[in-house]
């Protein structure tokens, strides 16, 4: 794969190594043969996974949210009041990008930023997330970025899971209008909450899930806020995105 000097950029804040042939080394700068490390091998399908002894299940949209087009939804989430959480929050975070995408990713919650500004991953994860996207030749307006949560939980705690299952609806009917090819779950809780499981993190991650009841295949990687406290795991989060990347390129192709 050839990568564009902003993109080798966005690989090195990531914490990234780059290889490129020995013979272009005197043109660094012109990166025009640049080549990411060995390709790793698409994961395994696995359809099922361990059901959690402590969250309920991920539920289709209830009621009549399952019939709200976008600005509706959207006016519904603003208007929420199903969980404690409306009398804590600033504004309600619905989701940013292309609302036709190919590519969602799905965190946990707003944190005090997003809380302020209205829009999932900005501030200091939000950065390292536009890196990672940019890294695959995508941004925020070629994917789009949601929450399992749409307002922030009081200093950042995780979701209880009465505080997400109120929100998990608003989710699922944004999955069902944007019927993205690919969701990347960022973080265990996203991950636990979507597959329905009590599996560790390192143990999702690496396997193709289908997410039921929509069937959009799934993969597991890390949030990017544990990704700046851990820089250790960047190297296992970009597998994880050159398989999105090629998962989603050979969706493009018709494959």
């Amino acid at each position: 794969m050839t990568l564009t000097p902003r993109q080798r950029a966005c690989l090195d804040a990531m914490g990234i190594d780059v290889w490129v042939r020995r013979d272009q080394e005197s043109s660094m700068k012109a990166m025009a043969e640049a080549v990411t490390p060995e390709p790793v091998a698409p994961p395994p399908v696995a359809l099922v996974a361990e059901p959690s002894p402590v969250e309920s299940p991920a539920e289709t949209p209830a009621g009549d949210v399952a019939t709200l087009d976008w600005a509706a939804l959207e006016d519904r989430v603003v208007q929420c009041t199903r969980c404690e959480l409306h009398a804590t929050r600033t504004r309600p975070v619905f989701g940013v990008g292309n609302r036709e995408a190919r590519l969602m990713f799905v965190g946990e919650a707003p944190g005090a930023e997003e809380d302020r500004q209205g829009e999932p991953f900005v501030g200091r994860a939000g950065k390292l997330l536009d890196a990672m996207l940019e890294a695959i030749g995508r941004d925020r307006g070629s994917v789009y970025i949601a929450n399992i949560l749409k307002c922030r939980p009081p200093n950042n705690r995780d979701p209880s899971p009465e505080e997400a299952a109120a929100c998990t609806s608003y989710l699922w009917r944004q999955i069902e209008l944007i019927r993205p090819d690919l969701i990347v779950a960022l973080g265990r809780i996203a991950a636990q909450r979507l597959l329905n499981t009590g599996t560790s993190l390192a143990r999702l991650r690496g396997t193709l899930h289908t997410l039921e009841p929509t069937g959009t295949p799934l993969i597991v990687t890390y949030h990017p806020a544990y990704l700046l406290r851990s820089p250790g795991e960047k190297r296992k989060a970009w597998i994880d995105l050159k398989f999105a990347r090629d998962f989603i390129a050979r969706k493009e192709a018709g494959a």
